[in-house]
């Protein structure tokens, strides 16, 4: 696993949610890498236990698992205002966790999509909220998007819908923060492939055909480090220039037009 090499993540202070698995949690192995300190949520304790035991041994010192439901904004402001306890200042917030809910439009009931809507939407929001006072200036904020936002397949309301909102998020919470010098982007990703990176009873060698890589203009299917170096790169002065903008680390899979033969 590479990782982009950045100094200047050396004794500063991530918040990373659903950060037990995936994309969540390779992108905290990497600011840890690079020498920051990790306060990661979640809200499945068999998953943080099998990633401090089976990824993160090597970080016990900067890294510290916050159990979290972010459906419960009751939860989130009581969990921000503990990070904020223990950490004057937040340099880098990024908004992973997300949940979705693959059924037919009529079988789908109201609690269920507002369920999604409130993990992937409402969370985001509430984290930034909750720790504004710690997200002085020079932070950076990346939210976890997907290309879903941008497409969708049969029976991903909720989700897409909440990926899209989430966009809208970024752009409006960048000018928001603009005068604090607070960035804020969005990271699409698209197939990115995180079957090793699960808690261990769901953990499986994946199984990739050589057309679920050529599908891709890049040539292969993504691997979350793709996901997380994208976002120290964000999360970095390399990228200062940079806010309100949606980066898509989709192999180039939404630029391609496909047609049946």
């Amino acid at each position: 696993m590479e990782f982009l090499s950045i100094s200047e993540f050396m004794h500063k202070t991530a918040v990373v949610t659903g950060a037990a698995q995936g994309i969540g949690l390779v992108t905290t192995m990497g600011l840890l890498r690079n020498g920051a300190r990790v306060m990661a949520l979640d809200r499945d304790e068999e998953a943080i236990s099998d990633a401090l035991t089976d990824f993160l041994g090597g970080f016990s010192g900067r890294v510290e698992f916050l159990e979290c439901d972010l459906s419960d904004p009751r939860q989130i402001e009581e969990t921000c205002l503990k990070i904020l306890e223990r950490a004057n200042k937040i340099d880098v917030l990024v908004n992973n966790a997300g949940i979705g809910n693959w059924k037919k439009l009529e079988e789908r009931t109201i609690a269920e999509w507002d369920e999604v809507i409130n993990v992937n939407l409402r969370a985001p929001y509430l984290m930034v909220r909750y720790l504004l006072p710690g997200l002085l200036e020079g932070a950076a904020v990346v939210n976890i998007a997907s290309t879903r936002a941008l497409m969708s397949e049969a029976d991903t309301e909720p989700y897409s819908a909440s990926k899209g909102g989430l966009l809208a998020l970024t752009h409006s919470l960048a000018v928001s923060l603009a005068p604090k010098k607070i960035r804020v982007n969005a990271i699409s990703p698209g197939w990115i492939e995180v079957s090793t990176y699960k808690k261990r009873k769901e953990r499986k060698i994946p199984v990739l055909r050589e057309i679920d890589h050529l599908q891709h203009p890049a040539g292969r299917v993504g691997k979350p480090e793709d996901v997380a170096n994208a976002v120290l790169f964000l999360c970095s002065s390399l990228s200062g220039f940079i806010t309100g903008t949606n980066l898509v680390v989709d192999g180039g899979m939404t630029v391609k037009m496909i047609f049946a033969e």
